[in-house]
């Protein structure tokens, strides 16, 4: 990877590994089990820096690449990706919406606290009739003299437990034409009107707060609104770009957590007198993952490269999250195959992985929607 590295991020990739193997992999399987999240692990994040790797100094952050920040959530995600996607949700849906559109009083008042982990922040753009279509807010803010009156709900909204701070979408001018008139607030979940759903019981990311949002006549200030008025589906949609590419890093790294685990099993176990790896049927499928995975990893690095240099990184952060989440799928299924009955157990971590990958290609946009993204992005270049 050396096209794409520097010693700063060789650096980081191993100090995040250290952290993954040392206070991640002893309570992953715990965490998933229990349904519990991993509220110990925030400080520990935040020493450590991985809360502000994007941003500046002087609010706190690291001031590193989007690259830097790929391979964090890529070595998390290789032992669990419960808290790959706490921290990605955190950074790239929570924290760079009030970094791009905020005025520097929103940044002040926030960024310090969301980097040093104080709390986090959630992102509130899905709602029941606005997943794939994204523009279909019905969530709705009504201005009365110097507040915003909201009401509506979200659905799927990662660290809504533990946030300080949500950033959410609401319509503030009905009459425009889709998806235009939609302007996002940030919001403090301690608002009367605010009200958090209980956990979710999902079939992975099991570590993760997932919970839906409630909003009944809740009154915020005008100065809850982040950025431009009636602009709120763009600004979303840049921030989606960051959310894709995290997801695509998600994905590729627990691919490779599968990979790994399924080359270890296969030169374990044996039968009819031989390892297992050298069966033709198993040896294959392991040689072809990890084709596929090295495809990924230039997809979800190239992305991230594009993102900070300039470039079309729609399409690029499309096809790292298609390319990635896929492949995320396939590779958990295969080592689940390898690991025969045992892939089946709970005791075994590729379980886990199996059920973890799937949402990958829901969360962020479908894969569906990735081909729509990409195609789009093709024709424009005709």
């Amino acid at each position: 990877m050396k096209q794409y590295f520097q010693d700063e991020h060789y650096m980081l990739q191993d100090m995040v590994r250290d952290f993954a193997a040392n206070e991640v992999a002893p309570i992953a399987e715990a965490i998933d089990k229990e349904e519990r999240f991993p509220l110990e692990l925030i400080p520990k994040l935040a020493e450590l820096g991985l809360l502000g790797i994007p941003f500046p100094e002087e609010y706190g952050g690291a001031a590193m690449d989007t690259l830097a920040y790929t391979l964090v959530i890529e070595e998390l995600a290789k032992v669990d990706s419960s808290v790959a996607i706490t921290v990605a949700a955190h950074i790239s849906l929570g924290i760079s919406p009030i970094y791009l559109f905020g005025n520097e009083e929103q940044k002040n008042a926030h960024l310090p606290n969301l980097i040093s982990g104080k709390y986090l922040a959630c992102f509130g753009l899905t709602e029941p009739e606005a997943g794939s279509d994204a523009g279909g807010t019905k969530t709705t803010a009504v201005r009365d003299g110097d507040e915003w009156v909201i009401n509506g709900s979200k659905n799927f909204i990662t660290n809504a437990g533990f946030s300080g701070v949500c950033n959410l979408t609401a319509v503030t001018d009905p009459e425009a034409k889709r998806p235009g008139g939609v302007s996002v607030f940030m919001v403090d979940p301690k608002t009367p009107g605010f009200t958090i759903g209980p956990p979710e019981k999902k079939m992975g990311w099991r570590g993760s707060d997932t919970r839906a949002l409630t909003f009944e006549n809740m009154r915020v200030p005008a100065g809850a609104l982040l950025g431009e008025l009636d602009v709120g589906f763009s600004q979303m949609m840049t921030a989606l770009v960051g959310g894709r590419i995290s997801v695509a890093a998600l994905s590729l790294g627990l691919a490779e957590g599968a990979l790994q685990a399924a080359l270890k099993y296969a030169d374990e176990r044996e039968a009819f007198g031989k390892k297992i790896y050298r069966f033709q049927g198993v040896g294959m499928q392991l040689a072809e993952i990890a084709t596929e995975i090295e495809a990924a990893r230039h997809l979800v690095y190239q992305a991230s490269y594009v993102k900070d240099h300039g470039g079309n990184v729609v399409k690029a952060a499309a096809m790292a999250k298609l390319k990635a989440s896929e492949t995320a799928v396939r590779a958990t299924n295969m080592a689940v195959q390898v690991h025969g009955g045992y892939g089946y157990i709970k005791e075994f971590q590729v379980e886990r992985f199996f059920r973890d990958a799937k949402v990958l290609t829901i969360g962020e946009g479908t894969s569906e929607v990735q081909k729509l993204v990409i195609l789009k992005q093709l024709m424009k270049g005709l």
